[in-house]
Parts: structure tokens; sequence; C-alpha cells
């Protein structure tokens, strides 16, 4: 213990300028919340911060974590095909089909003059969207093609059933993509600048805080291994550490209280929610006027079938 303070003094003593000043302050912290773990120092020797100020504390953190919470699993609409994990296969498949296509093309254009065969251009293939809503609708919409193209397939009942699934679906999927925009504009942008901004600030105020209250009480520590000499300076040290101490309290308390009362946390739930709402709304009303339809066939089909047996 001797040696710390012996330390801490020799670092006070030291006629420096105001950035080396800065750097013995900031040693003296970091000796002193080694000391404040290793448990060297008396609880009663730590200053203690003001109760409104502790409860600011817990309730910033428990923000903090709540939007961290969240944000963990809703970060997920930021990529479109959240819901459907084939998309990687068909990732890989597309990227070796623009390879080949990029091949194709730089030889198509490289090769014109010479003695080699230069083959046609080809034309890229248009990007789809990889998402469950897109990839059920092109399912269906191929399944339904496949019918339709056997000889009598205008009459096939199950490949009208598959264009009204498709087109359910179609609408459905135009539905997620507006939900997911309209999630990642009103939700997750503003959530995540509550995070980065308000709540981060306060987080820097409260370091603040913590890096005074740690000066402060190495100033007191200091105080005890000061000569006579230099008595009058450590006291005058103490009292500059207190002033700085409650001057950053304050404002952190403000900031805290700023960041608690926001109600953009609130308000961007709400446009989650919202878009949540609107999306499946749209996805009951096309799903169920297609099984309206769909019921229909499906009534018909088996009286065509019983009737059928009938015979």
């Amino acid at each position: 213990m001797d040696h710390w303070s012996k330390l801490q003094s020799s670092f006070s003593t030291l006629n420096l300028g105001q950035s080396a000043n800065k750097l013995a302050k900031g040693f003296n912290s970091s000796v002193q919340a080694t000391r404040e773990r290793l448990g060297q120092i008396a609880p009663g020797e730590i200053t203690e911060l003001p109760q409104e100020y502790k409860d600011l504390e817990a309730r910033v953190d428990a923000l903090r974590q709540a939007h961290l919470v969240l944000l963990k699993i809703t970060r997920a609409y930021e990529s479109e095909s959240y819901d459907y994990p084939v998309q990687i296969q068909e990732s890989i498949t597309e990227l070796s089909t623009t390879i080949g296509q990029g091949i194709t093309n730089f030889a198509a254009a490289n090769l014109k003059g010479t003695n080699l065969p230069a083959p046609n251009p080809v034309a890229p293939v248009a990007a789809q969207y990889k998402t469950l809503p897109h990839a059920l609708c092109r399912a269906a919409t191929n399944a339904a093609t496949v019918l339709n193209g056997a000889p009598g397939g205008n009459e096939d009942k199950l490949a009208r059933a598959l264009g009204l699934y498709a087109g359910a679906w179609e609408t459905v999927a135009n539905a997620r993509l507006e939900h997911d925009d309209a999630i990642q504009m009103q939700y997750l942008q503003p959530w995540q600048t509550t995070l980065s901004t308000s709540i981060n600030v306060a987080m820097k105020a409260r370091q603040a805080v913590r890096t005074s209250r740690l000066e402060l009480d190495s100033a007191k520590q200091a105080l005890k291994a000061t000569s006579p000499a230099r008595q009058e300076q450590a006291r005058l040290d103490i009292e500059n550490a207190e002033d700085d101490l409650v001057q950053k309290t304050e404002v952190a308390i403000t900031l805290m209280k700023t960041v608690l009362e926001n109600p953009e946390p609130v308000k961007n739930l709400n446009e989650l929610i919202k878009a949540q709402l609107v999306y499946f709304a749209a996805a009951a009303e096309a799903l169920s006027s297609a099984q309206g339809e769909m019921e229909e066939l499906s009534v018909a089909a088996e009286g065509e079938y019983r009737k059928s047996r009938d015979h």
C-alpha cells in the first residue's frame, strides 16, 4: 500500500505541463481503480455517489439492455432472405450463372475479328427476390405451368388452384417488401440511432463521472503520503476534484433523465407493430380471397370424383 501511495505522490509532485498533468491523473486513476478492484481500498474510502444518480444508472442500463435484446432479433429484417434459408443454394447457382455469362460476353466482345469462333452475347438473368412469399409464388406458378402444358391442362383444376395460390402469394410478396422497408426506415434505423446517440452520450457522461470519482479518491489517497510542504496543494487538488465530480454528476443526471424521458423508443416500437399489422392484414385478405375460390374448386373436384365413381 505504501508503494502505491509513494508512486502516486511522486506523480503529483512533478512539475509537469498540462498534458503531462492529465497523464499523471490518468495513471493515478488507473492505480486507484486497480486497488479498488483488488480490495486494497476500504469501502468507506470510496466516494459515495448520490442515490438518484445510482438509480438513474440502473434504469439507463435496463433501457440499453432492452434495446439490445430486441435489436438482436429484429435486425433479421435487414436481410431480405430472413425467412428463406434455401436462398443460399440459389445464390450460389445464380453466382455461377453470372460468372458464366460474364465469361461468355467477354469472349463475344473480344474474339471479334479473330480466327476463333466468337459466342453470341448472353442477356443477364433478372434477379429474383429471396423471400419465402416470392419463392412460394414462383413455385406455384411453375407447377401450374407444368400442368397446363400437359394434354388437357386447360381443364386441370389443380393447375387453376395453383394459379390462385400463386396470385395470392404474389400479393403477399409485394406486401412483404413494403413491410420490410417500413420496418427498416421507421423502426430499425431510429432504434439503432437511440442506442448510438442519446444512450451512448449518457454512457460517456457516466464514464466521465467514474473517472472524476477515481481522480478524487486518488487525490485523497495521495494526501495521506504528501509531505507537509505539499499538504496545502494536495487539499486544493481534492477541492478541485470534488467540484469536478459534482459538475460531472449533475451533467450525467441531466443526460440520463433526458434519455429515459425520450418518447422515441415507444414511437419506434409502434411503427414496428404497425408495419407488421399492415403486412399480416394484407396477407390474410389475399389468402382468404384465394381460399374462397379454391374452396369452390375443391368442392367441384370432389363432386366430379364421386360422380365418376358412381358410374
